[in-house]
């Protein structure tokens, strides 16, 4: 089994020098960004008690960091990721995660399987921990999720909390300001009060519960920081616009403020989940 320890949520200082083009990017979230998240991962997993009686789904998995924490809690997992060389890190950790997304047909979903090969065509736990923003219809992610979440099951929703409260919120605005076109990815659209409810509403599932989780972004250094926030995606579309030296230089300008005095980079975030039960 693959070990998920994780000492904190401060990223060391990578090892990795290459990081152009997509192969740099996925491996900084899987080395810097994504263990910002840990607290998230763990609150929803000490909430639902997972344990070896779970099966999860990792919807939108990345590079499979939250799966790593639930298979050491002796659940069985599996993950579904679109990204080639996110899913590639995933299956380096030893985990299962097929290239289908959540829209996978229904005649397809006998595919998915836990960790250990067994078939299933729903899991007790379905988790949406990142992927609302990278998608063009929420509604329909959500829906697809529900219909992998088995009867008694529960699925899990996550986004940032209110920008007010999350103090990256200056440095993603920069994507905002730095696209062209309307950002394809919009991290706080649904930080709203009542807009997951709404989602889990639409698909026909009802709020069982939620919670709101610091997650603070901590990194070594200045250059981690603009590495690690870049590697989230929410930046694409930035880029292709205006370049990447610009956006480079502007994020650098608005994580500026909370540098600390040895030079480390940290701003408190806040994050929001719902659960909901699938009816039996």
């Amino acid at each position: 089994m693959a070990s998920a320890h994780v000492a904190g949520t401060t990223a060391q200082r990578p090892d990795t020098h290459g990081t152009a083009g997509s192969h740099g990017r996925a491996r900084d979230w899987a080395e810097i960004q994504e263990r910002m998240l840990v607290p998230l991962y763990q609150a929803v997993f000490e909430r639902l008690e997972v344990g070896p009686a779970t099966s999860v789904l990792g919807l939108g998995c990345r590079s499979g960091l939250a799966l790593l924490l639930a298979e050491e809690r002796g659940a069985q997992v599996c993950g579904q990721e679109s990204e080639a060389e996110l899913r590639e890190l995933a299956e380096g950790r030893g985990l299962r995660v097929p290239a289908e997304s959540a829209g996978v047909a229904q005649a397809d979903r006998r595919l998915t399987r836990s960790a250990y090969g067994i078939p299933r065509a729903a899991h007790s736990l379905v988790t949406v921990f990142e992927q609302l923003p990278y998608v063009g219809d929420p509604s329909r992610l959500v829906a697809e999720a529900g219909a992998l979440t088995m009867l008694g099951g529960h699925l899990v929703l996550a986004c940032w909390g209110p920008p007010e409260r999350c103090e990256s919120a200056g440095a993603l605005d920069v994507a905002r300001r730095l696209s062209v076109r309307t950002p394809a990815h919009a991290p706080f659209a649904l930080s709203g009060p009542g807009a997951l409810e709404q989602l889990l509403a639409d698909a026909g599932l009802r709020p069982a519960g939620s919670g709101r989780v610091h997650c603070p972004f901590a990194y070594p250094d200045l250059e981690s920081a603009v590495r690690g926030m870049l590697s989230t995606g929410l930046f694409d579309s930035a880029i292709e616009d205006s370049g990447r030296t610009l956006v480079g230089k502007e994020l650098e300008e608005a994580l500026h403020p909370y540098v600390q005095a040895d030079g480390s980079v940290r701003m408190a975030n806040l994050f929001r989940y719902v659960v909901a039960e699938q009816p039996r």
